[in-house]
């Protein structure tokens, strides 16, 4: 694969995991959403779909890893570094751009974001539509979970290039987007699971300097956790994987 394939495949693919991510999460929290309130479970789903169609529209481009963190647990692994940084940096890219995208398409919600004159409504916190944030904020206790979360994706990962024929029938990426939505049905409560650093970066940049009438914070106090957790989690499971199979 060349640099210049890698690089738009991790954009494309990575734009498009975010568009869905984030857009179903702003699908649940906007005020003037029909999705509006449907819940945790509409998320999870959401964001395996967009891992989905992610990575099987990147795949022939870069193999569609759209996370730094599996890209970092092939290459603990494999001792290949050369193209790590096009990964990253397609990565990085694609997620501000899907960031972008989804906001486009709520953009009258956000707009919305306004409470009318005489209302008891407050405005909406927008962050947690495009980044992570933890419901109980404990740094150790975050990147813990973030680390076991990661490991819980890579490791699999891994390991899926081991099962004969998975990756020839087509149907990994479809198994990885399952994965997905089992990690944040069962570990992405305390921490909402980014498992992802450019999935979590990348929108909070956006977020910073989109235009969002009462957008709140972008919580930049935080925002190391959800990229050290899962680099970390990536690592070990390279790690792993080089030890045990």
């Amino acid at each position: 694969m060349s640099n210049g394939d890698i690089f738009v495949g991790e954009v494309i693919g990575t734009a498009i995991l975010i568009l869905f991510g984030a857009g179903v999460c702003a699908a649940v929290s906007l005020r003037h959403s029909k999705a509006r309130a449907s819940g945790w479970v509409v998320i999870a789903f959401g964001w395996g779909f967009g891992v989905l169609a992610g990575a099987y529209t990147a795949a022939p481009l870069s193999g569609g890893h759209l996370n730094p963190a599996v890209t970092l647990g092939i290459a603990v692994d494999t001792g290949k570094w050369d193209k790590v940084w096009v990964y990253v940096l397609g990565q990085m890219v694609g997620a501000m751009l899907g960031a972008v995208l989804a906001y486009l398409v709520y953009l009258a919600q956000f707009q919305a974001n306004v409470p009318k004159v005489g209302s008891a409504d407050e405005p909406i916190p927008t962050l947690g539509i495009f980044s992570t944030i933890p419901e109980i904020r404990n740094p150790v206790a975050n990147i813990v979970t973030e680390t076991i979360a990661t490991i819980a994706l890579v490791l699999p990962v891994l390991a899926f290039g081991l099962t004969k024929g998975l990756g020839e029938s087509g149907t990994q990426a479809l198994i990885v987007s399952l994965l997905v939505v089992g990690i944040g049905l069962s570990l992405g409560g305390p921490t909402g699971y980014a498992i992802n650093p450019a999935r979590d970066l990348g929108p909070r940049i956006v977020h910073t300097f989109l235009p969002i009438p009462n957008k709140g914070t972008s919580d930049w106090g935080y925002a190391w956790v959800p990229v050290v957790g899962p680099l970390l989690g990536g690592a070990l499971a390279g790690l792993i994987y080089n030890a045990a199979f």
